[in-house]
C-alpha cells in the first residue's frame, strides 16, 4: 500500500482548525449584530464585514490544506483525490471573490456550491474496494460520510429557502467536510502502524 507522509496529517488536522477557529473570531468581530444561527459564513467574508479579513485569511488556508491533502493522500483512488483537490481549490476562488456586503453574489455562490458538491462526493470517489483497505477508505465509511455531507448540504438549501437556521445548517456540513480529511488521513497511518509489527 502507497504510504501517507506525515504532513498530510498536519494538513488535513490543520483544516477544522482554520475553519471553525476563523469562523469563530470573525464572528466575534461582527459582535451581537452577527447571528451564526441564521446567517451564513458567507456574511463574514462580505466587503465590509468587521471579520472580512479573518475569514477570507481562513477560507484560503482552508484550500491550501486540501489541497495538500490531496497531494498526500496516496492510498485513496485518484478521482477522489482530484475531487478533494479541487474542493481546495475552490475554496482558494471563494475566498478570492468574495460575497458584496449586501445582496447576493452569482459568482460566489456558484463557486461555493461546486466546492459543496466537490467536497461532499470526494469520499465516495476515493474509496478502496480491496478488503485490506485503511478504515476511512472502505466503502461503508466512505459511502455514509458522502451520504451525510449530501444531506447537510440539502438541510442546508432548504434552510436557506425557508430562512429558517442556515447559518447552523452550513457550519455542520463544513465542519463535517473539513474533519473527514483528516479522518481519512488518521486511519490510513494507523493501518500502516497496525501492519508494520509483522513486516
Amino acid at each position: 500500500m502507497r504510504l501517507v507522509p506525515g504532513w498530510a496529517l498536519l494538513s488535513s488536522g490543520c483544516a477544522p482548525v482554520v475553519l471553525i477557529g476563523g469562523w469563530t473570531f470573525a464572528a466575534s468581530l461582527e459582535g451581537p449584530a452577527y447571528d451564526p444561527a441564521t446567517q451564513t459564513i458567507s456574511v463574514l467574508a462580505a466587503y465590509g464585514a468587521a471579520g472580512f479579513w479573518v475569514m477570507t485569511a481562513a477560507l484560503a488556508a482552508l484550500g491550501v490544506c486540501h489541497v495538500l491533502t490531496a497531494l498526500g493522500l496516496r492510498p485513496a483512488a485518484l478521482p477522489g483525490r482530484a475531487a478533494l483537490g479541487a474542493g481546495g481549490v475552490a475554496a482558494l476562488v471563494v475566498a478570492l471573490i468574495p460575497p458584496p456586503s449586501s445582496g447576493g453574489s452569482l459568482r460566489h455562490g456558484s463557486v461555493a456550491a461546486v466546492g459543496f458538491v466537490l467536497l461532499a462526493v470526494w469520499p465516495v470517489l476515493a474509496a478502496d474496494r480491496r478488503g485490506a483497505a485503511p478504515w476511512g477508505l472502505r466503502p461503508v465509511p466512505s459511502l455514509t460520510a458522502t451520504a451525510l455531507m449530501v444531506l447537510g448540504a440539502a438541510w442546508f438549501m432548504i434552510e436557506m429557502h425557508q430562512g429558517g437556521a442556515a447559518g447552523v445548517a452550513e457550519r455542520l456540513v463544513t465542519a463535517l467536510q473539513s474533519l473527514w480529511p483528516f479522518v481519512v488521513v488518521a486511519s490510513c497511518l494507523f493501518h500502516r502502524h497496525q501492519e508494520s509489527p509483522s513486516r
